[in-house]
């Protein structure tokens, strides 16, 4: 299982173990984070944005030129920003951090 710490906008933060090749998006339903993802992990949109802590970073493989095309969408944009539904997760990140935007939750 691999542990993922969300941080949320209020400064709460929610913690949930996944299997390996969950999608952060995935994972950010399981641990009840409220993160859009209007196209279903579809990379259709730019709402599961979500900010990696810089420690983390460089751990992620390259972003597709797909998803950097999307990320470009993505308010709130940041170095560290990916799609959640395009960072599958693997054993080398367990224990990742991510920071989620405002603009990216439900209802904001």
């Amino acid at each position: 299982m691999i542990d993922i710490r969300f941080r949320l906008p209020d400064g709460s933060e929610r913690r949930v173990a996944v299997a390996a090749g969950t999608t952060l998006l995935d994972a950010s339903r399981d641990a009840s984070v409220d993160l859009e993802g209007a196209c279903g992990g579809n990379m259709a949109c730019a709402t599961c944005h979500l900010h990696v802590d810089e420690g983390w970073f460089d751990k992620l493989p390259p972003p597709s030129a797909e998803e950097e095309d999307m990320l470009d969408l993505a308010t709130d944009w940041r170095p560290t920003s990916r799609l959640g539904c395009q960072v599958k997760l693997n054993d080398g990140l367990n224990g990742i951090t991510v920071d989620v935007p405002r603009s990216s939750l439900l209802g904001t």
